[in-house]
Formats: C-alpha cells, sequence, structure tokens
C-alpha cells in the first residue's frame, strides 16, 4: 500500500481537475443560454488566442504592428464577457477555471517540488488507509477515564491517578506547543496502563490539526526498514522520517536481530538528527530497555525523550473484572 500512496495522491487529483472541467462546463451552458452572444465571444477569443501563439511561426507578418493589435481585441472582448457577467448578476470569475488549491493548480506540484496541498491529501490517503483508524475512533480524550486509576498510593510517591494526570497534563501541553517543541516521548510501564490509549488520543488531536501522524508497532516499523533496506522503497522511508510525528507501539516485542539493533539505531539517528517528533511506547522498564539494546539505542531513549512512567493496574484486566461483576449482578 505504502507504494500506492502517491498514486492514489495523483488520482485525486486528477478527479478534482475533472470535477471542475465539468462544473465549468454546465457554468458556460447556463451563462450562454442566458446570454447566446457569449459563445461568439469566446470562440473569437480562442481564435484570436491561437493566432497570437502562431504569429512568431509565420512569415511576412509586420509584428510590431499586428502583435498589440490582436492584444487589444482580445482585452476588449474579454472587459465585454466581464460587462455582460456582471450585467447578469454573476461573479466576474464565474467562467475561470476554478482551483482547490490555485498555487499548484490541482497538480499536487510547483515545477518540481510538492505543494504544500500535497502533504493534505497524504495524511487524508495514508490514515483513510491505515489500521490506525480504528485506534483513533475509540481511543480518544473523551474516552479517556482518569478514575479508572487508583487513588491510593503504592510504592512510589505518587498514586497511580495523580500520576496519570500529571501525564495527561503533559500531554495537553505537548499538543499546544507541538509546531514549535522538538521533543521526543517515551511512554514505558506495566502491560494495559494506558500507553497506546494516550499515544492515541494525542494522535488524533494532532491530525485533526493538520499534523501527518504515523503508527507503527515496532515489529511492524523493523518490517519497513528491511522493505526500505532490500527493495530500495523511497516512499516508505520518506513517510517513516519526514512525518510529523511517528508513534512507535510496542517497543521491545519485535525480533531481536542484528539487523533490528542496527537499523533501529540508524533510524532512530536519522530522526534525531532532523528533529522529527516521536512517541516511543514500551512495556520494559528502563533497566530492561539498557539489557535489550545496545548502549547506543539506550542513550538515544533515555537522553534525547521526555521519559513517563505509567502505574497502576493492567486496566483491560480492571475493566473486563467490572464487566464480568456487573453482568453477575
Amino acid at each position: 500500500m505504502i507504494k500506492g500512496y502517491h498514486g492514489l495522491i495523483m488520482k485525486k487529483y486528477e478527479e478534482l481537475r475533472e470535477k471542475e472541467k465539468l462544473a465549468l462546463l454546465k457554468r458556460k451552458e447556463e451563462v450562454e443560454r442566458k446570454a447566446p452572444e457569449l459563445a461568439q465571444i469566446e470562440n473569437r477569443i480562442a481564435r484570436l488566442s491561437m493566432e497570437l501563439a502562431m504569429m512568431n511561426f509565420k512569415k511576412n507578418v509586420d509584428y510590431q504592428e499586428e502583435f498589440p493589435k490582436l492584444k487589444n481585441e482580445i482585452t476588449e472582448l474579454r472587459a465585454n464577457r466581464l460587462e455582460i457577467l456582471s450585467s447578469l448578476g454573476y461573479p466576474l470569475d464565474y467562467l475561470e477555471h476554478h482551483y482547490t488549491c490555485s498555487k499548484c493548480q490541482d497538480t499536487g506540484y510547483i515545477r518540481q517540488d510538492k505543494c504544500s496541498c500535497y502533504k493534505k491529501n497524504l495524511i487524508d490517503v495514508y490514515h483513510r488507509t491505515s489500521d490506525f483508524n480504528d485506534l483513533i475512533r475509540e481511543y480518544t480524550f473523551d474516552n479517556f477515564k482518569l478514575d479508572l486509576y487508583e487513588r491510593e498510593e503504592g510504592s512510589y510517591p505518587l498514586s497511580p491517578k495523580e500520576n496519570m494526570s500529571n501525564i495527561l497534563e503533559a500531554s495537553l501541553s505537548y499538543i499546544r506547543s507541538f509546531r514549535t517543541t522538538s521533543s521526543n516521548l517515551l511512554f514505558y510501564g506495566s502491560p494495559g496502563t494506558g500507553k497506546t490509549f494516550l499515544s492515541s488520543c494525542i494522535a488524533k488531536e494532532l491530525l485533526d490539526a493538520g499534523f501527518l501522524v504515523v503508527y507503527r508497532t515496532a515489529d511492524g516499523l523493523i518490517q519497513n526498514l528491511k522493505e526500505v533496506k532490500f527493495n530500495d522503497n523511497v516512499e516508505l522511508l520518506e513517510l517513516l522520517l519526514n512525518c510529523d510525528l511517528l508513534i512507535i507501539d510496542d517497543l521491545g516485542t519485535e525480533l531481536s536481530t542484528e539487523f533490528s539493533k542496527v537499523e533501529l539505531f540508524n533510524f532512530l539517528n536519522s530522526k534525531l538528527l532532523r528533529k522529527k517528533k516521536m512517541i516511543i511506547s514500551t512495556n520494559l522498564t528502563l533497566e530492561n530497555l539498557k539489557n535489550k539494546y545496545d548502549e547506543r539505542i539506550y542513550s538515544r531513549l533515555v537522553g534525547d525523550f521526555n521519559l513517563y512512567k505509567f502505574l497502576g493496574q493492567d486496566l483491560r484486566i480492571k475493566k473486563n473484572h467490572e464487566r464480568t461483576k456487573k453482568a453477575w449482578g
């Protein structure tokens, strides 16, 4: 699917242009029914424009005299057209081509560079075809239940609820300052304590704000890096490296090989050098991270990420237990 994103986006631009082409034709037919002389004006402008374009290829033509003469006649015809449109109560640009994006004229490119609207279409296409949609539909701040966390303190100075309240505020601050911050977040703690849930909440807010957020499990990321390495998938690498936020979920569950460690380090290092933001979640403790990965990866995880430890019971088990109690009365 990654290789198809560009094709899907280009198809969308093509559909936009075709839709406007048909709409313009209908607008012309509508106006010409009320003012038939407009068709003659349009035809005359088209013929004169063709003559103007062909003038350089004709011999025995007085260019200095004929060129301004044709230009003036075209200008007069266009002014006449505008007068007719105005008299009928139409906007002056009613018979012009209306682009969704005037900068690239609905092509996606300005010369060789991608237009700013290309990114908006990439966001739409990527998340329309991504499994991440299921997460961000369910895991939202509206569905975040702080009361599920215990109020009692355990072996930490804060209760799980107080701790989660602090992480929640830090996450909201991260969203508010996303355009200006270069911070990365590392969520770690026991399974079921809300790491993936909160990551998805953040993703949903940023997506709605127009940022490109890409989600990968750690294993999925390694598979993608293999695709980049062995199949030279440049489009995939560009998506992973240059998205506004990359979420890497369940770090530590991927198969640990020399390839995965080397490619993971190179990838993280590239992201950090480009100041491209990441949120990583893991069920491993910091000590386990240190044991699983070499010093270079561990150093970047604890040195270049803001660390947030999630406390409490497995909320999935807790919610399931509460549903069972209700079912049995």
